[in-house]
């Protein structure tokens, strides 16, 4: 039986945090069962990654809970378009205080998801809280160290010091910078002379493919930038990560980063722990692609229903 989507809300941060809950087909409130939060990827809305896969996990038997991260979407939040790591593992946080208060979850624990840069949060919000008993990642990345790469050594220390100048102009009363995530268009990325298959995929995916959502801006707050530059969502993974882990990453390395970020979780985690590396596909494969998409899926419900489940 198909999936019900049930929209939801709850408050995380002073924000209104707006959710869809997948029920799987036949769904029983009565009857408590696995259930599982979904970390999206940065920049991306509740109805785009994270519906592809919470769809394919309520086909599978798991109510599964996508939302759109504080500062986006249809969330609420100031500043627009903020990418807050400690706000987006709140976030997170309190989709299991909304979560524990429903019929079927009771007191059981919940499951992570992280996908991309949600990868990197679903793990510090694990480190921190112990209600998530189960992290499944895609294709996850440390997006403080993928920003860091993008902008090594002295860079880095640049952009912090204009983040703190702009900081200073729009608290003068100056306007708010937005940078975009990437280009708007393909043809604005050929124009700039981008030739990165990774990047080129990404702004196929974001921007021009069916997956392509208003409520998806492609702009990032420039304060986020101070934010995500000095985040490491990996920093005390071998003394604070207790539950049991599963990492599906794309077997095809890119400029993501994401196939290195997963082979260095895997290696820190001390957890019981698999990793499934899929061959022949890049990251934003894993994003839409069935062929690939459903390996991962294969992959991740076994592993949350035997987790999740009550004996």
């Amino acid at each position: 039986m198909a999936s019900k989507v049930q929209r939801v809300s709850f408050e995380a941060g002073g924000a209104e945090i707006a959710g869809n809950l997948y029920l799987p087909g036949g769904f029983d409130e009565s009857r408590p069962g696995p259930v599982v939060v979904i970390a999206t990827p940065g920049s991306s809305v509740k109805e785009q990654i994270g519906a592809f896969y919470a769809d394919r996990l309520a086909a599978g038997g798991i109510v599964a809970l996508a939302f759109d991260p504080s500062h986006q979407g249809e969330s609420g939040g100031m500043p627009r378009d903020l990418e807050d790591p400690a706000a987006r593992v709140e976030d997170i946080r309190s989709a299991v205080d909304f979560l524990a208060t429903q019929p079927f979850v009771g007191d059981s624990r919940v499951g992570m998801l992280g996908i991309c840069a949600g990868g990197g949060y679903a793990v510090k919000a694990a480190l921190m809280d112990k209600r998530l008993g189960a992290v499944g990642l895609v294709v996850p990345v440390n997006i403080g160290r993928a920003f860091r790469a993008m902008m090594p050594g002295a860079e880095t220390v640049r952009t912090l010091d204009a983040a703190g100048a702009q900081r200073t102009a729009e608290a003068r009363g100056g306007p708010a910078r937005r940078e975009p995530w990437i280009p708007d268009t393909l043809a604005d990325a050929k124009a700039a002379g981008i030739t990165d298959p990774d990047t080129l995929q990404a702004v196929e995916y974001y921007r021009e493919s069916a997956f392509r959502h208003p409520n998806s801006t492609n702009r990032l707050h420039f304060d986020s930038m101070a934010r995500l530059l000095t985040f490491d969502a990996f920093h005390l993974v071998p003394e604070l990560l207790t539950q049991p882990l599963s990492i599906v990453a794309a077997g095809r390395a890119g400029n993501t980063g994401s196939l290195e970020d997963g082979k260095t979780l895997h290696a820190l985690a001390t957890t019981p722990k698999d990793l499934l590396v899929i061959e022949g596909a890049g990251h934003y494969d894993l994003y839409d692609k069935p062929q690939f998409v459903d390996q991962a899926v294969d992959r991740l419900v076994p592993f949350f229903r035997r987790h999740l489940e009550r004996s």
